[in-house]
């Protein structure tokens, strides 16, 4: 298993929602976060490793957590802008506006169901992640001139030059 870079057309699909909380769940979520770890990633969802499943795993520095089935249940008016990055992008970052928090429902591993408020770096962390859930990445919110002032590495990286 390994990550799938910008040009891959598995990181533009919707995932679908996880209905079997059994040990291939667990192994799997065990190998999400270790290639998490290994590629000094703070977060990593099911569809950048090709798996079209509504899960990711993600540390905001508190210890590794496992979010599944999520949906965004609220969030806040208020709006900050913050630098962001992608496992699948590498070499590129931009600045981000999103939601100061997010409230969120999801499943852990054994299949219960949370409702929790994430802020500041978590609640940045998931929505990026949730957003890969849907097919959707960072460089989206971006700018057209910004978008313009990437492209060059975007095309090195889709030709499998990885910038890092």
């Amino acid at each position: 298993m390994h990550i799938v870079y910008i040009g891959n057309p598995v990181l533009r699909e919707k995932s679908e929602a996880i209905k079997k909380f059994d040990d291939n769940l667990k192994t799997f979520v065990k190998e999400l976060t270790s290639i998490m770890y290994k590629e000094d990633g703070v977060g990593l969802a099911a569809p950048q490793v090709a798996v079209l499943k509504r899960m990711f795993v993600f540390d905001d520095g508190s210890g590794p957590k496992v979010i599944i089935n999520p949906e965004i249940l609220e969030k806040s008016k208020e709006l900050v802008i913050m630098e962001e990055g992608c496992l699948s992008i590498p070499g590129v970052y931009a600045d981000v506006e999103r939601p100061e928090w997010v409230k969120m429902r999801y499943q852990d591993v054994d299949g219960n169901v949370h409702e929790e408020l994430f802020e500041g770096y978590a609640g940045r962390i998931v929505q990026h992640e949730y957003d890969h859930l849907n097919g959707i990445l960072f460089i989206d919110y971006l700018s057209p001139a910004k978008k313009m002032m990437i492209r060059p590495k975007l095309r090195e990286i889709m030709k499998g030059k990885i910038l890092k």
